[in-house]
């Protein structure tokens, strides 16, 4: 019973996967105003109602991406040792992220700049980062936090340095990596905290 729980949930992290692929490449070539779920379902080899099943509409599809790697932030933090500040574990766990990950990657770059660039994008990457910034906020409650400063300070400005760097990653002609201008911004924003 375990081993075909096991696959089943493989085989919807693959139909996920392949739907958000299926997004962007269209959206990239078509732009997202020209792309319809029905465009993305054919791509994806599944049904509309399959699409229906995994995604709320096209804009969450192209997100996806952000999406899982925003949990698995999450998962990371709560996973960092006990006697460690919020901070330390915020840090750890966007480092703990890129070491697993490889870093921001083409895909994370497209999602960005689309997203800099479609008002519908935006609005739901917003909503997504307002979950993250609940969930990061309770996953460092009670970790060591400097006087008068809550949880939900320090996870806005862990985020705040996160979305700085990624929007002056995606602007221009940037040579240092996302990874690189995270540091710089998070270790700036992190002299009144430590």
């Amino acid at each position: 019973m375990g081993s075909t729980a096991g696959l089943r949930e493989r085989k919807k992290a693959e139909t996920r996967q392949a739907v958000h692929e299926a997004a962007l490449r269209l959206t990239i070539e078509h732009g997202l105003d020209n792309v319809t779920v029905e465009a993305i379902a054919d791509a994806a080899n599944i049904s509309r109602r399959t699409f229906s099943n995994y995604f709320d509409g096209k804009e969450d599809a192209l997100l996806y991406g952000d999406e899982a790697r925003l949990d698995g932030l999450v998962l990371r933090v709560r996973e960092q040792p006990e006697g460690w500040t919020a901070w330390q574990a915020l840090r750890e766990a966007l480092q703990s992220l890129y070491a697993e990950t490889g870093g921001p990657d083409r895909e994370w770059h497209l999602r960005a700049r689309l997203a800099m660039r479609h008002p519908s994008l935006l609005a739901r990457q917003l909503a997504g980062r307002v979950r993250l910034e609940h969930e990061l906020s309770r996953a460092v409650a009670g970790r060591g936090l400097p006087d008068d400063v809550g949880p939900e300070l320090i996870t806005a400005a862990f985020l705040a340095a996160m979305r700085i760097a990624t929007q002056r990653w995606c602007a221009g002609p940037e040579t240092r990596s996302l990874e690189e201008l995270m540091t710089l911004a998070l270790d700036e924003i992190a002299r009144p905290f430590t």
